[in-house]
């Protein structure tokens, strides 16, 4: 199809045109390239960017050829002149003291428990001081969860001011159906959730217990953390309040505090009861870290296409440019992660997408803002700072089309939702894939909570609508077990290692070309009106904050 006449599908498509019109005019037009796609990632993952680590020569390098690639395309800055947004960052490496004291108060006296770093408990914090010393009496309060949408909240008339509170991992629904969501996490169960609510509370401090079903992950993962260096952004001059430690106890650790199995299981049925009242253990906790904080800038890279008639309106798709650069060598020697499935892929599709809408004849009427993210990898780091510090206004921002991991296994009948039943973006999404005769496939396991933990989350938790797909497994010709297969193997064999790398020779990047028009067909309904805005669903722990500022 020529562009004026693809042009002239969109024209329609502004005036209310569905978009099984708009996905069935793409599914085989010119405009998506999967030569200059698989390009893009060639360039992306190659060695000489070092595998994109944020404050390395290959972060400079990235930042580079981003820029040079939005320039090339004609896109503009996107940043009050300037491609690149700065992203402050504080590494912050704790040395916890090895053991950890638990006083009696009420039980047999002088009888206290000493607690073993990393085998009963991890913990960290997110303070810069250079010593944290932390006594303060335990209290168990539920899930640690204030969610008004569910009428639940487990810190109802409960004071942890300098206290620390212990809460159970994940929410209730993954325990009770009839609960929240049931087995799909909410945001409520995320540990991150749990530890600003605390926060928000006045707790000295929030241990979580784990536990491997709810936690979707082994103790073995929690205690990567102990004594790592962690980055956070740095909040210097606007500083919230943060809990002087954060942090993991192990289930025997917990059964320790909870008297023991028993005691621990009529805790956890407490907690799922209504009306729930927190608890206090009897107990007092006592231990100290020792704290090094080295400040940092990284960068985000930001390019728009502006509106023609609303042009302080966006849309917004966003990708992470980082990876985990050079580290511990694999069986062949190789030490570079390349990351190019993960996320080379996408940032790819970033650039491929503002090539194509760049040469639509038709201008938007809002703009297309194409967001580069750093420091995914270390939990979300640019995408929260862009979300602090936008240039479109939340209250103008229609929504964010995150794209994270584009798997190289060719064409799929479905398309992979992850977040099902959070927004509208999803029936858009929808309506485009039947136009290319796919469909959509929730998440096979919603209990892990994937929505997350990827960039587009931080734009939902300021109530942005935000759509995030994942590449399919129901592969055309081979079917859903061929995909599936594929996708296991590249978690087990590929994901976080060097040979995370673009191959010539074995990557069908066809499936994605497909992707891709879906996500273009959703994003230029959204940036050639003037009028649709899409919500989040009735459920939605987001729905309330975009309702505080958007009736």
């Amino acid at each position: 199809m020529s562009i004026k006449k693809l042009s002239a599908v969109f024209s329609v498509l502004a005036l209310g045109t569905s978009l099984v019109a708009v996905a069935q005019s793409n599914s085989g037009n010119k405009l998506f390239s999967a030569a200059t796609y698989t390009k893009y990632v060639k360039e992306l993952s190659a060695d000489d960017l070092q595998g994109r680590m944020p404050f390395s020569a290959g972060e400079t390098k990235t930042i580079a050829y981003l820029e040079q690639q939005f320039k090339a395309l004609g896109l503009q800055p996107g940043n009050k002149g300037s491609y690149v947004q700065e992203v402050p960052m504080v590494a912050i490496s704790c040395n916890p003291n090895p053991s950890m004291t638990l006083g009696q108060q009420d039980r047999v006296p002088n009888a206290d428990y000493q607690l073993q770093g990393l085998r009963d408990y991890v913990l960290w914090t997110r303070r810069t001081e250079s010593n944290i010393d932390v006594k303060g009496e335990l209290i168990f309060a539920g899930f640690g969860i204030t969610a008004p949408e569910f009428n639940h909240d487990d810190y109802a008339g409960l004071d942890v001011k300098d206290k620390i509170v212990v809460v159970l991992v994940n929410d209730p629904g993954y325990y009770d159906a009839k609960q929240f969501k049931g087995k799909t996490m909410t945001y409520y169960g995320r540990w991150t959730y749990k530890y600003d609510e605390a926060a928000r509370h006045g707790a000295k401090g929030c241990l979580i217990i784990h536990d491997t079903g709810p936690a979707a992950y082994g103790f073995g993962v929690v205690q990567n953390s102990w004594k790592a260096t962690k980055l956070y952004l740095d909040n210097r001059g606007h500083e919230t309040y943060k809990c002087a430690i954060e942090g993991w106890l192990s289930m025997d650790a917990a059964k320790l505090v909870f008297g023991g199995e028993r005691g621990y299981k009529a805790m956890l049925e407490n907690a799922l009861q209504p009306g729930f009242k927190a608890k206090p253990l009897s107990l007092t906790l006592n231990t100290s870290l020792a704290v090094t904080a080295t400040y940092k800038k990284s960068h985000n890279v930001i390019a728009t296409i502006p509106g023609s008639k609303k042009p302080d309106e966006c849309i917004i798709y966003s990708a992470h440019w980082d990876h985990l650069g050079i580290g511990k060598p694999n069986a062949k020697g190789d030490t570079i992660y390349n990351g190019a499935v993960d996320n080379a892929s996408g940032t790819a599709a970033l650039l491929e997408l503002a090539r194509v809408f760049k040469r639509s004849k038709i201008k938007p009427a809002r703009s297309i803002v194409f967001l580069s993210v750093t420091a995914e990898e270390q939990g979300l780091w640019g995408s929260a700072w862009y979300a602090e510090n936008p240039v479109f206004a939340k209250e103008k921002t229609v929504a964010d089309i995150n794209m994270d991991m584009f798997y190289p296994y060719g064409k799929t009948k479905d398309i992979g939702l992850v977040g099902f039943g959070q927004s509208e973006l999803e029936d858009y999404l929808k309506e485009a894939a039947k136009g290319q005769g796919r469909y959509i496939a929730p998440e096979s396991d919603p209990s892990k909570g994937m929505y997350f933990r990827s960039d587009h989350f931080n734009f939902a938790k300021i109530g942005i609508p935000a759509l995030y797909t994942e590449s399919g497994i129901d592969l055309v010709g081979k079917g859903k077990a061929a995909g599936t297969q594929l996708h296991d193997d590249f978690t087990a064999k590929t994901y976080h290692k060097p040979s995370d790398e673009y191959n010539a020779t074995t990557w069908d990047v066809s499936g994605t070309i497909q992707d891709l028009q879906l996500l273009y067909a959703v994003g230029y309904k959204l940036a050639y009106s003037t009028t649709l805005w899409p919500k989040w669903k009735a459920g939605s722990e987001f729905k309330a904050i975009r309702d505080k500022y958007r009736k």
